[in-house]
């Protein structure tokens, strides 16, 4: 275990762990309310909750499946900010205003004012169990890296190990913290793994003997090119339905538009983020930036991959008159990246590209912690309380809300070692995996929000229903259901589409209440 480190490393761990510890306590030392614990007071600013959006959304997929998807695939993801820019505007034009006016700490409060308490907590519950899969997956994606550093595999018992080691960490300093924590770590997570990645870049340039030129020749006409396209390809017009057409534009217009609402307006694991600002112009503004930052540091990521690609795949341009040696990769795909962190990459270096690998990971589950946890207290816990007259003070509330984040834990590290296997039957890139398993959740609500929002239709009945053919309905497009080969943003469109239909279908009261 952590043989690849010497004992100043491991020192160096140890010190960045009581660091995130240490400021956990010292930015929460006056939370005295559930709604500091999850709102820290809409005192936040701006550019901090945007660094925060943009670490939550990204980390440890982006990490690990950034390379992963550059190194067997191309540069057309980074074409998705474009459907995540329109969704962006969207959420900051008509549901952000929303939730500050009507002074909402959750998203799912929106429904209570029109369908009652019941459909608020059903969605609720609909969140959390989708949250629980997407947190999961890439709380797996983020073992994958650990494991790699304790063990230098990613077998099964490793994997499991590194869960609980993240699992554990991340409650250590998120429990006590609350999300001014989970915020202001967030954002000191971000630059540690921004940076690091930026000196993988700077190492792999100047061990691939080739000139700048070269090297683009190799990537513009690879020797195995993916669907015949370059892997400098950023836009893809082609028509294709199947999993390997998901970052073409079409889909990225469709699909990944109606992804990016739901992420940033509908998932309480983002749009918490932005509540916490001090008004909704703030909020707003926070969301945008946090696009604006995403382009270069995906870009960042996925241009790791290329180079690896070069490095490994065209020995013809690793060769020089220095050396007739050139490096060699026999491993899974989804490890290119950590081999060569903890093969190659010299002393110092290493440590601190791990440390990178390790904030991501940690920004991966304190973000699922928080939200899953407010919804729990929020949305479900205090409105059952208050109906049956029971006075619980905020100490107390307190306090149950970090029971329900521990709870959160341990579920989440659950479903992060489902992921593992189904991630490994299905053999999907990272990237891919760690995006498609929020389909499961995100039809049902857009269906629901869509008609709500848009219309007078529906009731609670009929949403309910919604919520469940939104589940349903990309749950039977699964290939390991009937064998189909539908891509995920695709499902998306269907189960939206079905859920909308469901939800609308009587024309309901806006005072039906359930």
């Amino acid at each position: 275990m952590l043989a690849q480190y010497s004992f100043v490393d491991v020192m160096v761990f140890i010190i960045y762990a009581l660091i995130l510890v240490i400021s956990g306590w010292w930015v929460n030392r006056s939370v005295n309310s559930s709604r500091d614990f999850f709102l820290a007071g809409k005192q936040m600013p701006m550019w901090v909750v945007a660094i925060s959006i943009l670490a939550t959304s990204q980390s440890a997929a982006t990490f690990l499946g950034g390379p992963d998807q550059g190194y067997r695939g191309n540069l057309t993801y980074l074409a998705t900010n474009i459907g995540a820019f329109i969704a962006a505007m969207i959420v900051a034009r008509w549901l952000i205003p929303l939730f500050y006016a009507r002074n909402a700490s959750t998203v799912y409060q929106l429904l209570q004012q029109r369908f009652g308490e019941g459909l608020k907590q059903r969605a609720g519950c609909v969140y959390l169990f989708g949250r629980l899969f997407a947190s999961g997956a890439r709380l797996y994606i983020a073992a994958i890296a650990v494991a790699m550093i304790l063990f230098g595999d990613i077998a099964a018992t490793s994997v499991l190990i590194a869960i609980a080691v993240i699992v554990a960490v991340g409650l250590v300093y998120t429990v006590f913290g609350g999300i001014r924590s989970v915020i202001y770590s967030d954002a000191i997570q971000c630059l540690v793994y921004v940076s690091a990645a930026i000196a993988v870049v700077v190492v792999l340039i100047n061990a691939i003997p080739a000139d700048v030129t070269t090297m683009y020749h190799a990537l513009n006409t690879p020797v195995q090119a993916q669907d015949g396209l370059s892997k400098l390809s950023i836009f893809d017009w082609r028509i294709d339905f199947g999993a390997s057409g998901v970052f073409s534009m079409l889909s990225i217009f469709t699909g990944f538009v109606l992804l990016n609402v739901a992420a940033f307006g509908l998932d309480q694991d983002l749009t918490q983020r932005a509540l916490t600002c001090k008004n909704s112009t703030e909020s707003a503004q926070a969301m945008l930036f946090s696009i604006v930052l995403l382009i270069p540091v995906m870009l960042l990521f996925l241009t790791i991959g290329l180079l690896l690609y070069v490095y490994y795949q065209r020995p013809d341009l690793m060769l020089s008159p220095e050396t007739d040696v050139v490096p060699e990769f026999a491993g899974q795909t989804v490890t290119v990246f950590m081999h060569y962190v903890l093969t190659t990459l010299p002393a110092g270096i290493k440590a601190w590209v791990t440390i990178g690998i390790i904030a991501a990971a940690l920004s991966t589950l304190n973000s699922g912690l928080n939200a899953m946890s407010s919804v729990i207290i929020e949305d479900l816990l205090k409105p059952a309380f208050q109906h049956r007259g029971t006075i619980i003070s905020e100490r107390q509330w307190l306090q149950f809300s970090r029971l329900s984040m521990l709870g959160v834990g341990l579920a989440l590290g659950a479903m992060a070692a489902l992921c593992f296997y189904l991630q490994q039957y299905s053999d999907m890139p990272l990237l891919s995996f760690a995006l498609s398993v929020m389909v499961f959740s995100y039809s049902g609500l857009l269906g629901v929000y869509f008609v709500t929002l848009l219309s007078s239709r529906g009731t609670p009945r009929s949403m309910t229903g919604a919520l469940i053919v939104g589940f349903l309905v990309p749950l039977m497009m699964q290939p390991y259901v009937f064998g189909l080969d539908i891509g995920f943003t695709w499902q998306l469109c269907c189960g939206t589409f079905a859920a909308i239909c469901v939800a609308g279908f009587p024309n309901g009261t806006s005072a039906s209440r359930a």
